[in-house]
């Protein structure tokens, strides 16, 4: 059982820091330039809030928190890119979950705009904040970033840094468990939570899309990391992504997994869910405030293992920010509490209409 989880955990850990290399790698070499087209209108501000909320990671509310800071984007431009954002969750949901992300992501996208127009239509561009100019900045003294270069790739391989190595051998033998089928993708994932009634899950998983989407992100990773400068491998990769995220994340896998696992051996979590739906839900919400990231990727293999129902995990999603709101509350504590309150109410609105619908 332990052998099994702990694969499935490596699994998502490896491909959630693939993504987040691969989106690291995009904002340094655009130099956060793709920032730059917000403007103070407010149908361009909640669209462009709302599409950097679907960035999946912390990434694009760091962008929108400094925007804001900057008196870019107003009060309604921050709430749709909270209700919109799911942090380091949405990786999970795409490695675990891809179809119902998808629908999550479209979710909350919808529901980020229409907040974000009526809170506008009250707000217009004001803020519940004031920061001194340049507080918080965007990737705009980034050291440009050398790639592509077959002298640059020659040059790096024969001076090669200990953290290049590390992370080249890492996704090697990542990307050759997966060729060999030790990290094999199962749509069942009752096969890793109950193995007891899922004896022959290894030798039935078979070779699919979302196994070839690993592969395929984890092959970009790797060149990239081959082809980039030792300074985006230093400062970039191993300091910001690697030793800030690694053990964290691996450890809220392993350990939401294990839980989850006990939990449903002694309690029938799909029946009390159904008969306290009303609690798992305020739960769910109330759990969206913690501005981290981990907490909340306990209802996404919930879901996955079918014990809570969609309506409770898009109100999580659409309550909690991942880590991306720790500057907002570092920064403004009256603009933290305004939004998750905000985020509260239309969270639980939407839980309980979509629980009405069946879903």
């Amino acid at each position: 059982m332990l052998a099994g989880i702990f694969k499935q955990a490596i699994m998502i850990t490896a491909f959630v820091l693939a993504m987040m290399l691969i989106i690291e790698f995009i904002n340094v070499q655009s130099k956060g330039k793709w920032a730059s087209k917000f403007r103070q209108k407010g149908w361009l501000q909640i669209l462009s809030a709302a599409l950097l909320g679907l960035i999946p990671g912390c990434l694009g509310t760091y962008t929108a928190v400094s925007l804001y800071a900057h008196k870019v984007i107003g009060f309604a431009g921050l709430v749709t890119v909270m209700i919109a954002t799911s942090g380091d969750e949405a990786f999970f949901m795409i490695s675990m979950i891809p179809q119902t992300a998808l629908l999550i992501f479209a979710a909350t996208f919808v529901i980020a705009i229409i907040a974000g127009s009526l809170i506008y239509a009250f707000m217009g561009n004001k803020t519940l904040m004031k920061l001194p100019e340049n507080h918080l900045r965007v990737h705009e003294d980034v050291e440009s970033c050398i790639c592509f270069s077959f002298p640059q790739i020659k040059k790096n391989l024969k001076d090669i840094s200990f953290q290049r190595v590390i992370l080249i051998a890492g996704l090697v033998l990542f990307i050759i468990g997966l060729l060999i089928g030790e990290f094999g993708h199962s749509h069942d994932f009752d096969s890793l939570l109950n193995p007891h009634e899922h004896e022959h899950a290894h030798e039935e998983s078979h070779w699919n899309w979302i196994t070839t989407s690993f592969l395929v992100v984890s092959l970009i990773s790797l060149f990239i990391i081959v082809s980039v400068n030792d300074h985006f491998v230093e400062e970039h990769l191993w300091k910001h992504i690697i030793r800030k995220h690694f053990l964290k994340i691996f450890l809220w896998t392993f350990g939401a997994m294990i839980v989850i696992h006990f939990l449903t051996e002694y309690i029938d979590v799909r029946e009390w869910t159904r008969e306290n739906f009303y609690i798992m839900l305020l739960i769910a919400s109330l759990m969206g405030i913690i501005p981290q990231s981990g907490p909340h990727f306990i209802f996404v293999l919930m879901f996955a293992e079918g014990t809570i129902p969609f309506s409770i995990l898009l109100a999580n999603s659409v309550v909690q920010d991942g880590h991306g709101a720790l500057p907002l509350l570092a920064e403004s504590g009256k603009s933290f509490v305004v939004v998750k309150l905000i985020n509260i109410l239309i969270g639980l609105a939407f839980g309980i209409l979509l629980h009405l619908f069946g879903l």
